[in-house]
Order: structure tokens, then C-alpha cells, then sequence
């Protein structure tokens, strides 16, 4: 009577079964490097962060109703007194931190002047000095960015004030900003820094 086979009883004895008779391959002494994959860009988050600096700081305000008549352009928050304007034209704040926005284009200015007006309220700087240009090298000779500046100045609820610098700080080319205190202690809250009023 010929011999039966023993019954495999697990999975395990099943496949060293099936592979018994494989022949195991030779090493060829190559290495294989595990594939190192990018970082998964975040283009959700960059998409909104760049809603968020367009709703910031928009180009369509009407400038007539907020900014002071005159050849100088210059800005005072409602309820605030005609002094602070007269103190900030005098020199009355020193200037903490300026930013050079001439010679930029408007959509390379605009974040920058964002960024830079957001670090100066969490520092706690008062008095900020924004180069505009004076426009000369622009296509009608007349300014671009300054009046896009003051649109966007208007629209930061910490800016209380703005003016054009005295001559020997850029004059026409240049604007002093005044931005609000911070009370001791005080976090800035995200909306603080780029919300609309």
C-alpha cells in the first residue's frame, strides 16, 4: 500500500509545501534606495492665504471720502482728534521701521506692505514710514502705488493716521504712519491685523 502524505495543517506548512523545490535567486550586489518622495504641497492653504491678502487689502475703496483734501495726501480715523495729524506731520513720533515699496509692481507690493505692517503692530511700533516712489518712472509720470498705498492703509483698522513725510524723509514719496497702541499684555488677533472696517 503506497505511503499518504502527511495533512499540512496550517497555512504556513502549505507554502513552504508549494515553494519547497524554488531555487533562491544569486545576489547581484545591487543596492535599492527607498524612493524619496517631495513634500506634499499645501495648494489649499495657499490658495486661501491668498483670498485672505486679496480681501485685506482691496483695490476698490473710494479714497475721496477719507483722505484729507490738498496736494498732500494724509488720513485721520474717524473720532481720533486733528492733533494726532498735526503731531505725526510735526515729527512728534519717531519713525520705529521703514518699508521701500518704490519700483515694486502693485501685486509685489501689496504683500509686503501686509507682512510688514503686521510685524510692526506685533512688535508694538507706533510710527512707520512707508516709501511709495514719487511715480517718475512710471508711464504718465504720475504715481501708482500711491494711491493704492493710502487705499490700503485706510483699510487696516490699526492705521490711525497717515501723512505725507517732511521733505528731508522722502516728501511727496513717502507717507508716516501712525498705528495703534497696544494696550500691555494685549495678544493681536488675526482679525486685528487684517480685517476690514
Amino acid at each position: 500500500m503506497p505511503k499518504s502524505k502527511p495533512a499540512l495543517d496550517d497555512d504556513a506548512d502549505l507554502f513552504r509545501e508549494a515553494v519547497k523545490d524554488v531555487a533562491p535567486l544569486r545576489d547581484s550586489g545591487k543596492v535599492t534606495h527607498p524612493t524619496v518622495r517631495p513634500a506634499p504641497l499645501p495648494f489649499q492653504r495657499m490658495q486661501d492665504d491668498r483670498q485672505v491678502l486679496e480681501d485685506s487689502l482691496s483695490d476698490r475703496v473710494d479714497l475721496e471720502a477719507d483722505i484729507e483734501s490738498g496736494d498732500a495726501l494724509s488720513f485721520l480715523r474717524e473720532g481720533m482728534s486733528p492733533q494726532i495729524l498735526r503731531r505725526l506731520r510735526a515729527g512728534f513720533w519717531a519713525v520705529q521701521q521703514e518699508v521701500d515699496l518704490h519700483g515694486l509692481r502693485l501685486e509685489e507690493a501689496r504683500p509686503l506692505l501686509v507682512d510688514f505692517l503686521n510685524s510692526a503692530v506685533r512688535r508694538g511700533v507706533r510710527c512707520v514710514r512707508v516709501i511709495h516712489g514719487k511715480g517718475r518712472r512710471s508711464k504718465n509720470g504720475e504715481p501708482v502705488l500711491k494711491p493704492r498705498v493710502a487705499s490700503w492703509l485706510i483699510q487696516r483698522r490699526d492705521v490711525l493716521a497717515f501723512c505725507e513725510a517732511r521733505p528731508v524723509e522722502g516728501g511727496s514719496g513717502a507717507m508716516l504712519v501712525l498705528l495703534r497702541a497696544r494696550k500691555t499684555g494685549e495678544q493681536v488677533e488675526p482679525s486685528d491685523e487684517d480685517d476690514l472696517d
